[in-house]
């Protein structure tokens, strides 16, 4: 056994849900699990942090369908003047178009997540603030509410294995991509496709905010940390391999 760590250990339940990827505009398009950067946003948010706290995230889950929804949209141009032949809205001498677009939403989302904080003596203060949290917890658009069906601390290992674990065949996982390289994560093959699944690049954190623009015109952008992952399902931890698990022998996707 190589590492002793402790988790906080969240089950939660969404009715209907989006996770926005970044590069989707006219179809708001959803991943099928939240963004490590989500997660993050959540805890931070419910335990009323004003600093960044270093943390490592597992996420794995299911969903039972997809639809599409409409929603309102809200688009303005900086600086466009109102305009009451082209703007249903005005904010100040400003103009803002209102219409309709398409939204991508997940139905009865189930996630298993573990929060593992750099800083274990955050374990307690976490879990109390999943425990009493001090607003309804949100995951994904402010309006997509998270049921949360357990909040428990866990013992966590980093071990070689005796035996093979094997993820519920129904959940699917973030796997991180060194997982896959040094074997210790497998995922079964798919109609002959070795490794089946959908590359993603997760966003987690940032660290600075960089301006691609000048000193009289910025245009700052965040500097994001990203982490590449395997979106799969059919995974199996191997015998004589060296993995994280939990004391309920659930495999930890860390990242």
């Amino acid at each position: 056994m190589k590492e002793n760590k402790k988790a906080v250990r969240l089950k939660l339940y969404q009715n209907m849900v989006n996770y926005k990827k970044p590069t989707s505009f006219q179809l708001k398009e959803t991943y099928p699990l939240p963004p490590y950067s989500t997660v993050i946003g959540m805890v931070h948010g419910l335990c009323n942090y004003d600093e960044y706290k270093e943390m490592e995230i597992s996420i794995q889950g299911k969903y039972n369908s997809k639809v599409n929804d409409l929603y309102t949209r809200y688009e303005f141009k900086n600086g466009m003047k109102f305009d009451a032949t082209r703007h249903q809205l005005k904010a100040g001498e400003f103009g803002i178009s209102r219409g309709i677009s398409t939204i991508e939403l997940l139905v009865d989302v189930k996630l298993l997540i573990h929060i593992i904080p750099k800083d274990q003596s955050l374990v307690e203060e976490i879990e109390q603030a999943f425990i009493y949290p001090r607003e309804y917890p949100s995951l994904g658009r402010r309006e997509d509410l998270a049921v949360i069906e357990e909040v428990k601390v866990v013992d966590i290992f980093e071990e070689e294995l005796e035996e093979d674990i094997e993820l519920d065949r129904d959940y699917t996982a973030y796997i991180p991509l060194s997982m896959i390289r040094d074997e210790s994560i497998i995922v079964e093959d798919i109609e002959e496709v070795k490794g089946s699944g959908t590359r993603y690049k997760i966003t987690k954190n940032y660290n600075k905010s960089e301006n691609y623009g000048t000193a009289t015109s910025p245009k700052i952008f965040r500097e994001w940390n990203k982490i590449d992952v395997l979106y799969s399902s059919r995974i199996t931890a191997i015998q004589s391999e060296t993995v994280m698990r939990d004391i309920d022998n659930n495999i930890v996707f860390n990242a």
